[in-house]
């Protein structure tokens, strides 16, 4: 999967990702640090973990508990939360919703 179509994926059926078009066309030029600021959390965390980066998963954490009034402390916290747990394998088609 391209990072675009993991960031914006709203689900899954079988080997199909299934994501928000018009998300997509708006947002995926957008880093994760400026999808944190238009308080897009969820794709924000996708993007994080598509880089891999720990310091883009600490900047979504602290911004998530700071505008929501939690206090999660770890990037598992945030992958129950968001139900994202990293890339899925065996993911064969990408289905774009307009």
């Amino acid at each position: 999967m391209k990072r675009e179509e993991f960031v914006f994926t709203i689900g899954y059926q079988g080997q199909s990702a299934i994501v928000d078009g018009q998300a997509m066309k708006k947002y995926k030029n957008l880093s994760t640090q400026d999808l944190v600021e238009k308080s897009l959390f969820k794709e924000a965390f996708c993007s994080a973990l598509f880089s891999g980066s720990k310091e883009e998963t600490r900047i979504v954490l602290k911004q998530y508990n700071k505008v929501s009034g939690t206090a999660f402390s770890s990037e598992e916290e945030l992958m129950r939360l968001f139900g994202v747990f990293g890339l899925p394998e065996g993911i064969t088609r990408v289905n774009v919703l307009s």
